[in-house]
């Protein structure tokens, strides 16, 4: 009997476990489909918030190539080129020459100086002229009284010029052994240039040669006259001798210099000026003008010497370009506008 009543009761308790079972495994079932709906949720929040970022990092993507574009153009009327010094040219071929660079000096002009020499033994009475004045010819430029006769005699210029050296005092007994006055006539100038052996063979008479003293910003053109026959023992070079034009003086006797000697040109399809060159973002360019205004244009340089430059690309003939006076237009480019808004 005792049995009997305990199998009844397990079955009665059997049905319940299993509906709470089933409860918890639905109740169980439930939980992970929640979670996946919200990640679900979040991932659609974080995806519009991703394209809300995207799209405003490419509005300022777009904003930033626009403005970068808009920078590139510099737009400029006649009056401002003509006031700030820029020269239009047109992209053409032209020719480059080959150059030897070389040190020297500058020298008086041998076949214009002048040793004065007093004619007579005698005591100084009076010396007009001093190193640096200026004399032409028939100046007095001393007075000696002679010790034959005790008559004086005038000391003068024999050429126009300036007094480079002076070797005469007043009270002093002068010999006649030396020059007591050198002058120069310094209108015009050698240049002696240094040629080492290695260039002997490519250097001589009326070859053209640029000469500069101030380390390239300026230079001087001249020919070569005179190519000596000889080698110095000392310095094992040559000399190249270039007769310059001197009207303002300032090649002074003495000044150290650099020369460029031409040895032979080549020809090229487009050839423009160094001046027109210059480096921007890691690039050589030229300031090319377009109708919405001038635009810095990437080029690659081949051969070149201290004037021109080869454009091997990036420039065509008969594109219009500033050969001089870029300065301000790169200015304009870097900093945007003068202030009234010239860069667009």
């Amino acid at each position: 009997m005792k049995n009997r009543f305990l199998l009844l009761i397990g079955l009665l308790i059997l049905p319940s476990i299993a509906l709470n079972a089933q409860a918890q495994d639905d109740h169980d079932h439930d939980k992970p489909a929640t979670a996946t709906s919200s990640a679900q949720s979040a991932d659609q929040h974080d995806d519009h918030e991703d394209h809300d970022e995207h799209g405003d990092e490419e509005a300022h993507d777009d904003h930033a190539e626009h403005d970068e574009s808009e920078s590139e153009v510099v737009t400029l009327t006649s009056a401002e080129m003509a006031e700030f010094g820029i020269v239009l040219d047109t992209a053409g071929p032209g020719r480059i020459r080959n150059e030897i660079v070389v040190p020297g000096e500058v020298a008086v002009n041998g076949d214009r100086i002048a040793h004065i020499v007093p004619r007579f033994t005698g005591v100084v009475k009076e010396v007009r002229k001093r190193i640096g004045d200026r004399v032409r010819t028939g100046d007095v430029l001393a007075v000696v009284e002679s010790n034959e006769g005790l008559t004086p005699y005038n000391v003068t210029a024999l050429m126009d010029g300036t007094v480079i050296d002076k070797e005469i005092n007043v009270g002093e007994v002068h010999q006649g052994d030396r020059p007591a006055f050198i002058i120069a006539d310094l209108d015009t100038v050698w240049v002696n240039l240094s040629i080492y052996q290695m260039h002997l063979t490519e250097v001589q008479t009326g070859q053209s040669a640029a000469i500069t003293a101030d380390h390239g910003i300026n230079y001087e053109n001249g020919v070569i006259s005179y190519v000596s026959p000889v080698v110095d023992e000392h310095t094992r070079t040559s000399t190249a001798r270039v007769l310059l034009a001197n009207p303002t003086g300032k090649w002074r006797p003495g000044l150290l210099i650099e020369g460029r000697i031409a040895t032979d040109a080549y020809s090229a399809a487009v050839v423009v000026p160094k001046s027109a060159i210059f480096h921007m973002d890691d690039a050589e360019v030229v300031f090319v003008q377009a109708p919405e205004g001038f635009r810095a244009q990437p080029v690659t340089i081949g051969r070149t010497n201290h004037v021109n430059a080869e454009i091997v690309s990036g420039l065509e003939a008969g594109q219009t370009y500033a050969a001089s006076g870029g300065f301000t237009i790169k200015a304009e480019m870097q900093k945007g506008s003068f202030g009234d808004g010239h860069a667009h």
